[in-house]
């Protein structure tokens, strides 16, 4: 019997899969600059929260790779083009402007 919670998880190649959570740090990191997506079994969509909750920039002190995903997930940034910038460059171009 599996008593540890787990999640499922679609790659960029389209095949979904069970992982263990919480992921290990290299998975964590990919799930938060969008290569990952966490998805149900069947492969639909994972709400973790309210999709009418408009999803607010990343903190200052928030890691590049937060900022990567943010970009992607929020703006349709390619997460390539994302990772490319500075994490100061992400900041200017998808923070807020207040």
């Amino acid at each position: 019997m599996h008593d540890r919670e787990t999640g499922w998880f679609r790659g960029a190649g389209g095949i979904v899969w069970q992982m263990d959570l919480p992921l290990p740090e290299v998975m964590a990191d990919q799930l938060t600059k969008g290569y990952l997506t966490r998805v149900n079994q069947d492969g639909s969509p994972y709400a973790e929260k309210s999709a009418d909750e408009p999803e607010q920039p990343p903190a200052a002190n928030a890691s590049k790779a937060i900022w990567v995903g943010y970009a992607h997930r929020v703006h349709g940034v390619p997460i390539d083009d994302a990772e490319a910038l500075t994490k100061h460059d992400l900041m200017e171009l998808y923070g807020s402007k207040g």
